[in-house]
């Protein structure tokens, strides 16, 4: 059995699209996941699969959030190994302990591609905020209190392809790495 991460998008958020977390375990669990575990109320969901194929696994998960919770859910899938080696690639100025900065983890859903992303998002105001791009993901880091300077924080959210992004913040991705 492999450990997987599943992303649930757009969860939670202000009262929109509630999801029960202790609900969505009993679902992964009718689907025949194991060793499941939740952390936060955010949609991030670690369980053991012996399914190799993470697109039939997403797809049962969206599937299972539709008929349980009535809700169009874009689901992102990563072993928990592949997201560990992500992190093994973060650039030195991401996810430091400065509280000033805000330090996130775009994930990128297939079939979008870093370039489409771009070519939607346009590149970072450098003087507000850095990205690094690796394989699936870009490290993203602001100030906090210039957020709403920076060009990514609101067309991450507001853009044509923000379906198909899900960001986790920094302690977030290295608490479900270690799970």
């Amino acid at each position: 059995m492999k450990r997987y991460i599943a992303l649930l998008r757009g969860i939670n958020i202000s009262g929109k699209n509630k999801i029960s977390m202790s609900e969505l375990k009993k679902g992964f669990a009718e689907l025949g996941f194991a060793e499941i575990a939740t952390y936060l109320n955010s949609g991030n969901v670690i369980f053991s699969c012996a399914t190799d194929d993470k697109n039939v696994i997403a797809n049962k998960i969206e599937l299972m959030i539709k008929d349980r919770f009535g809700l169009n859910i874009p689901v992102f899938i990563i072993l928990q190994e592949k997201l560990q080696e992500l992190l093994n690639h973060a650039p030195d100025w991401w996810g430091d302990d400065n509280k000033e900065i805000y330090d996130n983890l775009i994930f990128i859903m297939p079939p979008l591609s870093y370039d489409e992303f771009y070519d939607e998002i346009g590149a970072p105001k450098a003087e507000y905020e850095k990205s690094h791009n690796y394989k699936s993901v870009i490290f993203w880091s602001f100030s906090r209190k210039d957020y709403q300077k920076t060009n990514w924080w609101s067309k991450t959210a507001n853009s044509n392809i923000s379906d198909k992004l899900t960001i986790r913040t920094a302690n977030t991705v290295r608490k479900i790495a270690g799970m």
